[in-house]
């Protein structure tokens, strides 16, 4: 614990992680195991039943998110959840299974989806950590009909980050998501960008005389988004606090931009990116090639950001041979691998930073001599609560102040 709090600047990448990932540090290992534990809560408490009412929205109120979500018990480093954010559906974006509609009239966000959450380390937290943590983490995508390969290829520059005339271009449909309004939205009169920038702006004000750090952090399409919201944080710094540290830990991420998206990053001196991918993960490979905004012709690559490590979860003795590449993109497989990562010299060797029950979260991976049941994570009865007079009804939501 020590290792982590005394080190914590290097571990968010201070030195662009040197020395650090082959072979993989041991408080490294842990500390990109902790970042993306705090992934799967914004994932796992999203309500996708289009019979809802809160279709779209977060099974649990902001105060009980990490507990409920099963990452409080036995972690030292403590969070409180501060803020929910919302992004719109209505824009074009490049997954037909990524937006959940409703299926009712009364439904509270229409056309938008709660994506992620805000959270500070607790005075505990900060022990463990070794400052004041800001994390922000966006939500990962949890069916296979949310990552095929139905994207938007298209380039666009982004002038919020950049300025107008700026030379970067990024994915249309991640950035539309992140910068866009949706007015028939109750939660998304305000874009992404603005709810995260707001509450970032207030958290850093509230602990302004204190070590402060900004972490981002995201799943698949969630880690796009996370690409996007660090480099807008680093290159427009909240309160114009140039001297805080934006660091992204990005799990399974597809490509973002282009070679001078990538040059701005590499050379933006308060911002650090490392992605962590799995060799047979076919989603960390697109989008290969993209067309600028108009242009039909003009083909140019889509191209890495940051640092990389290269996992291989295949490796695990402890999983069934023959997984399909597909399931590799497994948020849990990624930390099960992460906890065995050798580097260069390879083979899989478990660190123990990792439960090896949640192998088993969301798919049936491990082999039958480790007894756990496949695909456990479950809602008690789908949501319906029995009412006193024993009839059933769908009450699966939480009541939030701001939802």
């Amino acid at each position: 614990m020590s290792g982590i709090a005394e080190r914590w600047k290097v571990l968010s990448g201070s030195d662009k992680w040197e020395g650090l990932l082959d072979p993989l540090d041991s408080d490294l290992c842990r500390y990109l195991i902790h970042y993306a534990t705090m992934v799967g809560p914004a994932s796992e408490a999203f309500i996708n039943e289009p019979a809802s009412k809160y279709v779209g929205l977060s099974r649990y109120a902001r105060g009980n998110l990490l507990a409920k979500s099963g990452v409080v018990k036995g972690n030292p480093f403590k969070y409180e959840v501060t803020k929910y954010f919302y992004a719109p559906s209505t824009i074009e974006v490049p997954d037909d299974g990524y937006t959940v509609r409703p299926a009712r009239a009364d439904a509270v966000l229409k056309e938008s989806n709660w994506i992620g959450y805000v959270a500070v380390a607790t005075d505990e937290g900060k022990v463990a950590l070794g400052r004041r943590d800001i994390l922000i983490a966006w939500r990962g995508t949890k069916r296979p009909s949310e990552w095929k390969s139905n994207f938007t290829f298209v380039f666009v520059k982004a002038p919020l980050f950049f300025g107008q005339d700026s030379d970067p271009q990024v994915h249309k449909g991640w950035y539309d998501m992140y910068t866009t309004i949706n007015q028939d939205s109750q939660l998304n009169q305000k874009s992404a960008r603005d709810q995260i920038r707001e509450e970032a702006a207030r958290l850093v004000e509230l602990y302004k005389d204190e070590e402060i750090s900004i972490t981002v952090t995201g799943h698949s399409l969630g880690s796009s988004m996370a690409t996007l919201n660090a480099t807008d944080l680093a290159f427009n710094p909240i309160n114009n606090n140039k001297d805080i540290l934006v660091t992204a830990f990005l799990y399974a991420s597809p490509k973002v931009g282009d070679g001078n998206f990538k040059n701005a990053i590499s050379n933006q001196q308060n911002l650090r990116v490392l992605r962590i991918s799995d060799v047979n993960d076919i989603v960390t490979a697109v989008p290969p090639i993209g067309w600028p905004d108009g242009s039909l012709v003009q083909l140019k690559p889509y191209v890495d950001v940051g640092e990389g490590i290269e996992i291989e979860s295949k490796k695990s003795q402890y999983l069934k041979p023959g997984i399909n590449n597909l399931l590799t993109h497994d948020l849990m497989l990624y930390m099960h691998g992460i906890d065995g990562f050798q580097g260069s010299k390879g083979g899989f060797e478990r660190q123990g930073y990792f439960d090896l029950a949640k192998v088993n979260k969301y798919q049936g991976a491990l082999e039958k001599e480790y007894p756990t049941p496949t695909g456990w994570l479950g809602i008690k009865d789908n949501g319906m609560v029995q009412q006193e007079d024993g009839t059933y009804i769908l009450d699966d939501h939480e009541p939030d102040e701001t939802f």
